[in-house]
């Protein structure tokens, strides 16, 4: 089987304003039209990510019409040579929360390698895809000549042995960009990685039969887990499926949409943070709170939050107990038409929608990263939205891109 990582051309703007370029993933702040509306005027007429990626706070606005402009402002751009070509690799640096250095490689993958189902493969999905989210997002990526990703794939590399050793020879490698993010994301730094396939034996060195023994008990033969944009590598394999099916087995081998351009992180990175993604409820029911108090039970207490108090309900010691316990509530209330549910990063994000929609907001525990890939492995997906790294500003920031046309 080939190699699960790829060396593919990545394309980086040249001649823009980086802070205005690089905005943050399309699934953030989906209540708060004011936070893409600051943006928008930040941005202007100036070349960006925002012109060429959909924010779901959107999704129900013309979406036909949105997305057609999508498409063409990516060939305009492509068309009048705004990007630079790097047959390489990006090694990352971001400042987030409190001055902390988060470390991450950007690398291709071969989407053949990945499934969203619970089977052996080498990319793991952490969460359960919810198949009915992925036709909006095929239809987005279906005519579009690239791919701006918000994938993060996570790595089990306990000696540090990848990204970080890169990180302290970067005074060899070429620095690509250094500049501030908008809207509160910190700071950003890139540096064009060269020795790839010496990088590539390193990853698959992860799959090495022992090692896998010692970690989890078994042979798994696991690489990545999705730390997230889970649905967006599950729409990017959708969309490699259907697109294969009408070609030749040699066509398949290097077409460009076969690979993904994701940022792999280490889970022992000292940056990283996992984030509960709490839940703000709206349009419920008059028995959502007696429904939803009557189900949960356990050792630890969760926090409601309403309009006029917090309420403190029990739930088990376990967060990924709690974390499925009450995912599967909502879901069950959104299948019969009960309610409407969105998700919130961080606890002040969330008491603001719940003001502003009179909603209520359930806080949801923090689920730990050192159990990640055992429970991965082990056990199976998480329920849906369980993490997020970082907090909500924190989240992915579009930066490179590559043609998957």
């Amino acid at each position: 089987m080939s190699k699960v990582v790829r060396q593919s051309e990545i394309l980086l703007p040249h001649n823009v304003d980086f802070g205005k370029w690089a905005v943050i993933a399309c699934d953030q702040f989906t209540s708060q039209l004011d936070y893409w509306k600051k943006l928008e005027l930040f941005v202007g007429n100036n070349p960006s990510t925002l012109n060429i990626t959909y924010p779901e706070i959107y999704l129900n606005d013309n979406m036909e019409k949105r997305v057609n402009k999508i498409n063409k402002t990516m060939q305009e751009y492509l068309d009048n040579d705004l990007f630079d070509k790097y047959n390489s690799f990006i090694l990352v640096e971001r400042i987030v929360d409190g001055g902390k250095k988060r470390l991450s490689l950007v690398v291709s993958v071969d989407l053949e390698a990945y499934d969203w189902n619970r089977v052996n493969t080498q990319i793991r999905a952490s969460e359960d895809t919810i198949l009915e989210r992925l036709p909006v997002r095929l239809k987005i990526r279906k005519n579009a000549p690239i791919e701006l990703p918000h994938i993060i794939l996570l790595i089990d590399d306990e000696k540090k042995d990848i990204v970080e050793k890169l990180y302290k020879n970067r005074k060899n490698l070429q620095k690509l960009y250094d500049f501030e993010l908008n809207m509160g994301g910190g700071h950003l730094k890139g540096w064009k990685v060269d020795n790839c396939e010496e990088i590539i034996d390193k990853f698959e060195g992860l799959l090495n039969k022992e090692l896998q023994i010692a970690k989890y008990g078994q042979d798994a033969k696991i690489m990545f887990a999705v730390g997230d944009g889970n649905h967006s590598m599950a729409t990017a394999k959708q969309h490699w499926n259907n697109l294969k099916e009408k070609l030749t087995e040699e066509e398949k081998i290097n077409h460009p949409a076969r690979f993904c351009l994701v940022e792999v992180l280490n889970i022992y990175d000292d940056g990283l943070n996992f984030e509960p993604i709490h839940r703000v409820v709206s349009k419920y029911d008059d028995k959502f709170l007696e429904d939803f108090a009557k189900i949960m039970k356990g050792e630890s207490k969760i926090t409601i939050i309403t309009t006029e108090k917090d309420i403190k309900l029990p739930c088990p010691s376990s967060s990924s107990q709690t974390i499925k316990l009450v995912q599967e509530f909502i879901e069950d209330r959104l299948k019969k038409g009960l309610v409407e549910v969105d998700y919130i990063h961080d606890e002040h994000h969330t008491r603001k929608v719940v003001a502003d929609t009179n909603g209520i907001g359930i806080i949801m525990p923090e689920f730990s990263r050192e159990e990640l890939f055992d429970y991965v492995v082990n056990v199976g997906n998480l329920p849906k939205k369980a993490f997020s790294i970082g907090t909500a500003e924190n989240k992915k920031y579009y930066m490179e891109a590559k043609k998957i046309k």
